[in-house]
């Protein structure tokens, strides 16, 4: 999706590139300012320093042999390769001897230090110049003039002194190495501070525009999820940075939702079919009492019909509203060390009388502490459920154990196991199928329940990060509920 650059300039990401880039531009411009300027302070400071060793060398030599003394150490220093400039005139500024052929007028009026850096000509450049050009000029300046207007030279500063003979002695240095110096510098960084401000714009570019991009495939998906796409999904590269984390927690909360969603649709296609079905028993058992006359034993037998009627559908509706809050982990029930062992062993004591009734041998096999991070009500809850389907399709046995509870430790996890002898459930399907609400198979319509004991199960594992697996026995069905041990959390 193309966009246009006062668009891309509301972008977050643009203003943050651009606010990033204006900032280092002008510190780099700073930096630039600064670098130059300390070199030139540094190079002047140095030149002034070498100007000044170079005085009190000619001073002690015209201390040691007066003014002829200082001619011959001014022109042998003058003829030097890389010499400073040296310059010996009269009083009336006449130059006399040194290695400099003309001056910038005023230069050497003032005695000290020049203010500004002057131009000059050494002692034979004119002529070289005029050679090198082909050009014969007759009227060519003489050693001991001044410039003249037009004239080209170098730039320099220098030390002017007065003799005792009132003669002008200027001793100086070319500032063609520290200019060259400096612009090296400045060249430098400027090229750097051209380069950075390139390198910004093609990583504003490459980086910031896939960010760009990313950032409007979020949008787009994000846009069809709240038009009521919940199984859309935020695009995920791969690439493991900020992006993708994003991505991948809003889509595990996506799929939260989506599952939620989904079973809230269940409960409420739930309720709509199986509860409509003992309602329309009770408003049929009312009217029938209402419908004639009747003994007041009749009246009191179809009341506590009602009522026992009425709190199987408390209870559930109180299942239903468990296992909704267990699946959203919205449980307000604690959590603390449980022993499985005594929890068994509480549930087998309890279906025993229950077991013997239906004729079925009920046994438990218990070895070691088997210590969980659990709600021991809701885990007897859902074994309670679990033993009572074991016991109702079980086969009658009296001398082999038609339903045995075990526990056992496998690497990461303890499992509790609750296996029958009765029919089993042998497709695959119908075991995925026997874990949710309100779904009684075929085989089991001829025993009574709401169908929701395995969903409530389900649910107790889900709320202590376990699972719940039913698994083909031989005969019969086991089911396992594998809780994770501590550390694991």
């Amino acid at each position: 999706m193309a966009l246009s650059v006062p668009a891309i300039m509301k972008t977050t990401a643009a203003r943050l590139s651009a606010l990033y880039l204006l900032l280092f531009a002008i510190c780099a411009v700073l930096l630039v300012f600064y670098m130059t300027s300390l070199s030139a302070r540094m190079l002047t400071a140095q030149t002034q320093d070498t100007i000044n060793d170079e005085v009190l060398g000619l001073a002690r030599a015209y201390k040691r042999g007066g003014l002829p003394v200082l001619v011959r150490v001014v022109e042998a220093r003058s003829r030097q390769p890389g010499a400073n400039l040296y310059l010996i005139a009269d009083a009336n500024g006449q130059i006399l001897t040194g290695n400099v052929q003309s001056l910038q007028p005023g230069v050497i009026e003032t005695e000290g230090w020049t203010t500004e850096p002057f131009s000059y000509q050494r002692f034979g450049e004119g002529e070289l110049d005029r050679l090198r050009s082909g050009v014969a000029d007759p009227a060519a300046p003489q050693p001991g003039g001044t410039q003249t207007e037009g004239e080209q030279g170098h730039n320099a500063i220098a030390l002017v002194l007065r003799l005792p003979n009132q003669m002008i002695m200027l001793v100086g240095r070319d500032l063609g190495e520290p200019e060259r110096f400096r612009a090296v510098i400045k060249r430098s960084l400027m090229l750097a501070l051209g380069m950075m401000g390139l390198g910004g714009l093609l990583i504003w570019f490459f980086v910031g525009h896939a960010a760009l991009k990313r950032i409007d495939g979020v949008s787009e998906a994000s846009r069809r999820i709240m038009g009521g796409d919940l199984s859309g999904r935020l695009p995920v590269t791969g690439a493991g940075d900020e992006f993708d984390r994003l991505s991948e927690n809003l889509n595990t909360m996506l799929a939260r939702i989506a599952t939620l969603n989904e079973g809230l649709k269940q409960v409420s296609d739930n309720i709509a079919h199986d509860l409509k079905t003992p309602l329309t028993r009770l408003r049929n058992r009312a009217e029938a009492t209402l419908s004639g006359k009747h003994k007041t034993s009749d009246y009191r037998q179809a009341l506590e019909g009602t009522i026992a009627e009425s709190d199987q559908l408390i209870k559930t509706f109180n299942a239903i509203l468990m296992i909704s809050r267990l699946e959203a982990g919205y449980s307000s029930e604690h959590t603390n060390r449980v022993d499985l062992g005594a929890a068994v062993s509480d549930v087998v004591e309890l279906y025993e009388p229950v077991a013997e009734e239906a004729g079925v041998l009920l046994e438990a096999d218990l070895d070691g502490a088997f210590l969980v991070d659990g709600n021991r009500e809701l885990i007897g809850q859902a074994l309670s459920n679990i033993v009572d389907n074991a016991i109702k399709y079980s086969v009658d046995s009296a001398t082999t154990p038609a339903v045995r509870v075990t526990l056992d430790r496998t690497p990461g996890e303890i499992r509790l196991t609750v296996a029958d002898n009765g029919q089993g459930i042998p497709d695959d399907a119908d075991r995925a199928r026997a874990t949710e609400r309100f779904v009684r198979l075929e085989k089991s319509r001829s025993q009574p329940g709401s169908g929701l004991g395995l969903s409530l199960a389900k649910a107790v594992m889900t709320f202590h990060n376990g699972r719940l697996d039913l698994l083909p026995g031989n005969p019969g069905l086991s089911v396992v509920m594998s809780f994770p041990t501590r550390e694991d959390h």
